[in-house]
């Protein structure tokens, strides 16, 4: 009995950890969260602010539903007129909480990325960007069942145990680079590439002192284009790769927005429709409505994985607000032929 108590407290730590580091924050709309992507991409959108939130929830049909809601803010300001480059700064703020244990891990994320600009006849930018803040995650062991709990076979909250735990609550700094260069091609396109580090600290994350367990650093690449197909539709791409700790992560996808209202020249009212395919895990369509500087996007994990019989093909739900707008005033990128954007 003693041997089998410190395994299932051995197995409830590795668990934990896993949990914790295992999995970076991931929404299947990734294409509106940049920061989550690369902290290079932030500010390239057309546009000096961009507000965005979203909700995920995700395993309800198999376990404890996993949540996880998230705010990105982003502002661009130029640094004149004679040198063309801009400065973004803002912030990416996630919270997320995982099983019976309520394991929670709470991410406030500072961002600051300079566009440089390459070319004085178009806007050709390479970027490059810092990020990085505290990370807070805790669990309520108070959820959790341990096996002397259980008395003739019997379990039974109210049973006492002797597992106690030192600490449930653990602070660390996280930080994360990347580069990323935008371009256009011809009139009506444009198009990004991007690499990025996530935690290349390596930051302990383990809630037991004893246990030595660092963060994995994460590598990134990212891709995008944007091409008009006529004046009122265009077809965007979105794809990313990831890596880390000997796991790899794959995504991408394609989104056709077409504009409803033909009467005036800035676009009011567009509806976008497209599909997306996390590799090995899921099909997502998504759904977007565009009214002025407003989006909302819904989506829907139809699991592809090995999961898909226990979760009857059902991933998760997740739906976004986003607004994206000019500021009117003197550093405005407004009235500027180049500046860092993707339509």
């Amino acid at each position: 009995m003693k041997a089998l108590k410190i395994f299932y407290t051995v197995f409830l730590f590795l668990l934990v950890a896993k949990c914790s580091f295992g999995q970076d924050v991931n929404f299947s709309q990734f294409y509106d969260l940049p920061m989550l992507r690369n902290p290079a991409l932030a500010g390239i959108f057309t546009g000096d602010v961009r507000f965005t939130s979203a909700y995920r929830n995700q395993w309800e049909s198999v376990t404890t539903p996993y949540r996880t809601v998230a705010l990105g803010i982003e502002l661009k300001k130029s640094l004149g007129e004679n040198s063309g480059d801009f400065l973004t700064y803002g912030i990416q703020v996630t919270k997320d909480m995982a099983g019976d244990s309520k394991l929670s891990r709470t991410q406030v994320f500072p961002v600051l990325n300079y566009h440089k600009s390459l070319s004085s006849n178009k806007d050709s930018y390479l970027s490059a960007a810092f990020m990085g803040g505290p990370v807070m995650q805790q669990f309520d062991p108070s959820k959790l069942t341990f096996d002397d709990q259980y008395v003739g076979g019997a379990y039974s909250q109210s049973n006492p145990t002797r597992q106690t735990f030192s600490t449930t609550k653990l602070t660390y700094w996280d930080p994360a680079v990347g580069l990323c260069y935008s371009s256009v091609a011809g009139e009506n396109t444009t198009y990004y590439i991007g690499a990025g580090v996530y935690h290349f600290t390596k930051p302990k994350v383990a809630f037991q002192k004893q246990n030595d367990i660092s963060l994995n650093t994460k590598y990134v690449l990212n891709a995008g284009f944007s091409t008009a197909l006529n004046y009122q539709s265009k077809l965007t791409f979105y794809g990313d790769y990831f890596t880390q700790g000997g796991s790899s992560l794959a995504q991408g996808g394609l989104l056709f927005t077409r504009d409803l209202d033909e009467r005036e020249d800035k676009q009011k009212l567009a509806i976008a429709g497209g599909l997306f395919y996390r590799l090995n895990d899921a099909f997502i369509p998504v759904v977007k409505l565009e009214y002025y500087q407003l989006g909302i996007g819904i989506t829907y994990d139809v699991n592809s994985s090995k999961l898909k019989t226990a979760s009857q093909s059902r991933g998760g739900f997740e739906c976004t607000l986003s607004y994206k707008g000019f500021r009117h005033n003197r550093n405005s990128s407004l009235d500027m032929v180049r500046c860092p954007r993707f339509f």
